[in-house]
């Protein structure tokens, strides 16, 4: 171990207290009721960056949620690396699905709960608690380090490009290294190298001007859950394909090393399938295939549906509008805005006569992102994780969203690697989120490592 590994080991148990106190803070993006937790939350990341010694630290505003900016420049001829993170966490609902209270960390068979901790506050505490480390037995860094740290990733990101773009030359690096991500398994070491981009958006149908008594007009009045229902339905086939014309016009070909990677991971479909508590389908899929849709096909999911009246009981009403929110998993090639215009095509297509249909845009939505194979820094992020973890890692895509490889590329024109230890089991965006301590513990020394091989040569 290394001097620096050294002091990481004997402040491991404040480092945990650390974190637990950053849990504490209700930083949900999305919740205007939480917006103290906002401030809290970038203040508590602003002075943890001043502790650990960066020169210069800022809260930025972006028209949003702010933005903390780091930097610590100070040697010369050195890489400079800019670490990516965020500090606002989703939504704890459900709250009575939660075994404690997701505002109150607490750790059960080495495992710390709480809502935001895997998704990104611990991952994002490891470098800083690193910078730290190296600040205190060295007394500085191996190479220059900027860090920015989000508020809005949880809720779409609608200010960050702009304000990527507004301080270009001030987080101009060789590097970006993200601290929010997800390594795939517990059991399997991997590093991202490709995520979906994504599109969301609301369709709401209305009928009659206002909500009307089921009996007085039932079977004459349209009825827009009934019309909304039907054209949603249009919109998959009966195995689940999107149908929709236009929608996947524009994809690219699969990267043929992402499919090797899923050949190579074994992918057992029956296990999935009982993890998340789901039947298993008759006739089940197979591991690759179900993979296969995870990582290189792009989606269409409902994720809510409203109208009319869904308290106890029953209301005798037909309501006069109805709604449904939709997100689109992309792949390369995919443009969020083209994809969105080809589903409200298709539903005004499906609509009947007598209804009015809106359809309503949640942000610029986001391309899919592919990092670059020979990047010498993923070779370096490789060797360190197979020698901790006692395997190479496989090179794995993520079904889910990290708009900031395509934002960096395009407002920096450098290149993103995932170094996060969170793991995707770790139930995130869900009741009962843990962070596993053992993976804090290894993410410590992994980045200390990362830093002192990345001051070793260009990025």
């Amino acid at each position: 171990m290394s001097d620096v590994e050294c002091w990481l080991a004997a402040h491991e148990a404040e480092a945990v207290e650390t974190l637990k106190d950053f849990c504490r803070i209700p930083s949900v993006s999305t919740d205007p009721a939480y917006r103290d937790g906002i401030g809290a939350a970038a203040g508590f990341a602003a002075d943890r960056l001043r502790e650990a010694g960066f020169p210069l630290v800022e809260i930025v505003p972006t028209g949003g949620h702010p933005c903390v900016l780091a930097e610590w420049c100070a040697v010369p001829g050195a890489p400079t690396v800019l670490v990516y993170g965020h500090y606002d966490v989703q939504p704890p609902d459900p709250m009575d699905r939660w075994a404690s209270p997701p505002f109150e960390p607490v750790i059960r068979d080495d495992r710390l709960y709480a809502r935001g901790v895997s998704d990104d506050k611990g991952p994002l505490m490891i470098p800083i608690l690193v910078a730290r480390a190296f600040a205190e037995v060295r007394g500085g860094l191996p190479l220059n380090l900027k860090v920015i740290v989000e508020g809005e990733e949880e809720s779409g990101s609608p200010h960050f490009a702009p304000t990527v773009e507004r301080l270009k030359e001030r987080l101009a690096c060789d590097l970006v290294v993200s601290a929010d991500g997800a390594m795939w398994r517990a059991d399997l070491p991997s590093v991202t190298v490709a995520s979906r981009g994504m599109a969301a958006l609301e369709v709401t149908l209305t009928g009659a001007a206002k909500d009307l008594h089921s009996g007085r007009h039932g079977g004459s009045a349209p009825n827009p859950i009934r019309a909304l229902i039907r054209m949603l339905a249009t919109l998959h086939d009966a195995d689940g394909n999107v149908t929709v014309p236009g929608f996947a016009d524009a994809a690219l070909p699969p990267d043929p090393a992402i499919g090797a990677a899923i050949r190579a991971a074994a992918f057992d479909a029956g296990r999935y399938f009982d993890d998340i508590g789901a039947p298993r389908p008759d006739p089940l899929p197979s591991g690759t295939e179900l993979l296969t849709r995870q990582w290189l096909v792009p989606t269409l999911e409902f994720n809510g549906i409203s109208g009319g009246y869904a308290g106890a009981g029953t209301k005798t009403v037909i309501p006069s509008s109805a709604s449904a929110k939709i997100t689109c998993r992309l792949i390369a090639g995919q443009d969020p805005a083209k994809v969105t215009d080809a589903i409200a095509r298709h539903l005004e297509s499906a609509m009947p006569s007598g209804y009015r249909l809106e359809v309503r845009r949640h942000g610029p939505g986001s391309t899919a992102f592919a990092l670059d194979p020979g990047l010498p820094a993923l070779k370096i992020a490789e060797d360190i994780l197979g020698t901790l973890l006692g395997a190479p890692p496989l090179r794995v895509a993520m079904g889910a969203t990290i708009p900031i490889g395509d934002v960096f590329a395009r407002h920096l024109g450098v290149n993103v690697i995932f170094f996060s230890f969170s793991t995707s089991d770790e139930d995130y965006h869900a009741p009962n989120e843990f962070f596993r301590l053992s993976s804090f513990r290894t993410g410590l020394v992994a980045w200390a490592r990362l830093l002192e091989r990345l001051a070793e040569r260009p990025a």
